[in-house]
């Protein structure tokens, strides 16, 4: 039997491998574990790392490093990847506001860091590891010790490891305080954000009544808009429907219908004429009528292409209306690019149709075939803007945005601009979630494994202490600004959630949140705060430590 003990003892390949699938495994076995309705989910790994550490099941120190890094890596990357199409449009619309209160949490927490150590008088470098491991924030710890002696950065890398635990635990904690404070359901608050998130364009049917506009084309109304729309297609006054196309001329009662960009529709009607209701099977006889289909694009050529390049309209009296991208449904205006995976929405006769859906590919099976180019060329351009270090007056050591945050930015920008460039970055939804799961169970895992080994010994020395310290830095911050968020800026749940993960820079936190999301709100907030919430984290661990010294 002494290969099998050696085998669990040892540090061979296989004994790492071994005991990473075995803390893998068992953790997400217990994910079926709950707590009245609510369960830890993925967080469970961690835990399950910390015991068999206890008794003496870990992995060398270098390689539960690597391992811990490389799965954030993944985590991170896939995360960007999903929010990068939508991740502009809400800085736009919510990211000052969002950042700011992130900004909130972060001050909280260090006062309450810098208050803990005048009034038990524990020594401000320990309470600047405590408050590490409390925000789960690893870059923010190697930017104090920096600046410290080595056996002061020893204690804050025991007072780290002995909150961090906590850290992960008590932001979920604090998710469910908020959630069960104000009642929150989450089948009414998916409901909420599912409106909230109602497609950005609406289908509206217009009779021309303007006389001002009698005669005149699709383009000249286009040009005195300046507004996003497509005609779909005319049922005339003669009773038949046909494609429009930017020559075609308005006569009096005309109808068209219109998709037009959400915020742009009342000015459209306007200048048009009078809404109406139609019933298309009233226009033309069952030949002349159009359909209306989704066609999925899949032929790498198209990617980045100008939807008017492709003059679909003119050769194949196709109209397209609408592009779904990443749920987000887009006016198909001659300027949008097309990706691969988008889903337009055309309108033709059958045949027509037939034709479109050939040039665009509509051959869903090979979307299943993975892009890698893009995903390792993403990480390695992700680690070298990680890596760069950005310098600050009165600040010893240069800032650097870290293995997690370069790879977060690369994606969303690759996935934003990629297409720009003919670059694929289309992953299936399955396909980016094996990669998020398997990133944040290698990661979870792997800091329950380096954890755990003097653990309880740190919690028996007093580290009890440091706990305490740091549940009261994880959850009052966030359980303060969430209460304001919800009851005062009435933000919805989801984006609390969002922010009370981004804010602490916390993958474990994120997993948890989206598990209970039917949305990608929570990911998309939680990218918005993480750029300057890492910078602050960061900032401010080493202004408490110069502090310290002075």
């Amino acid at each position: 039997m002494n290969w099998f003990i050696e085998l669990f003892t040892g540090n061979s390949i296989a004994s790492t491998v071994l005991i990473l699938a075995l803390t893998i495994a068992v953790g997400l076995a217990l994910n079926r574990i709950k707590f009245g309705s609510v369960s830890l989910g993925v967080t469970w790994v961690l835990f399950v790392g910390i015991v068999l550490s206890h008794f003496g099941l870990t992995i060398d120190d270098a390689t539960c490093h690597f391992i811990k890094e490389f799965g954030l890596i993944l985590f991170v990357y896939s995360i960007g990847i999903q929010v990068g199409p939508s991740f502009v449009s809400s800085l736009r619309e919510g990211g000052i506001k969002l950042n700011m209160l992130a900004a909130l949490i972060i001050l909280l927490g260090c006062t309450i860091c810098y208050t803990i150590h005048i009034l038990t008088g524990e020594e401000l470098t320990t309470m600047v590891g405590v408050l590490s491991g409390a925000v789960t924030n690893t870059p923010g710890l190697g930017a104090a010790q920096s600046v410290v002696s080595e056996s002061e950065a020893a204690t804050m890398a025991s007072a780290y490891a002995t909150t961090y635990p906590m850290g992960v635990v008590g932001i979920i904690l604090s998710m469910l305080i908020v959630r069960g404070l104000f009642r929150i359901k989450l089948e009414r608050e998916k409901k909420s954000a599912e409106r909230s998130n109602a497609p950005r364009t609406l289908r509206i049917d217009v009779r021309v009544t303007n006389r001002a506009v009698f005669g005149k084309t699709i383009s000249d109304i286009s040009r005195l808009t300046h507004s996003q729309f497509v005609v779909a297609r005319i049922f005339d006054h003669d009773g038949q429907q046909r494609i429009a196309s930017g020559e075609t001329e308005l006569q009096e009662n005309d109808i068209l219908r219109i998709v037009v960009s959400s915020n742009d529709a009342d000015l459209v009607q306007s200048l048009i004429g009078d809404i109406v209701k139609i019933n298309d099977n009233d226009y033309g006889t069952a030949s002349s009528h159009l359909e209306k289909r989704r066609i999925v694009v899949t032929k790498p050529e198209l990617n980045g292409k100008h939807i008017g390049d492709l003059h679909i309209r003119e050769n194949y009296h196709v109209t397209i209306t609408r592009v779904v991208r990443a749920g987000i449904e887009l006016v198909a205006t001659y300027e949008l690019r097309l990706q691969m995976g988008d889903v337009v929405v055309v309108v033709g006769r059958a045949n027509d149709l037939d034709q479109v859906s050939t040039i665009l590919g509509n051959s869903v099976k090979r979307l299943d075939r993975p892009n890698l180019v893009p995903i390792f060329l993403g990480i390695f351009l992700g680690v070298l803007v990680g890596s760069i270090p950005v310098a600050f007056p009165g600040i010893p050591q240069p800032v650097k945005l870290g293995l997690a945050g370069g790879p977060l930015i690369v994606a969303i920008l690759l996935a934003k601009y990629g297409p720009k460039y003919k670059l694929v970055t289309f992953t299936t939804n399955s396909a980016n979630m094996m990669i998020r799961e398997i990133g944040i169970s290698l990661f979870l895992a792997a800091v329950g494994l380096s954890a755990g080994e003097g653990f309880v010994d740190a919690i028996v020395g007093g580290g009890y202490w440091w706990i305490l310290y740091g549940v009261a830095i994880t959850m009052l911050p966030i359980l303060i600004v969430g209460i304001i968020a919800r009851k005062w800026m009435k933000m919805d749940y989801f984006s609390i959630m969002g922010l009370m993960s981004g804010s602490m820079t916390n993958p474990p936190a994120l997993a948890y949140a989206g598990s209970v999301s039917s949305n990608d709100r929570v990911a998309v907030v939680y990218a918005t705060v993480y750029p300057l919430t890492m910078f602050l984290r960061i900032f401010t661990a080493q202004i408490l430590a110069l502090i310290a010294l002075s």
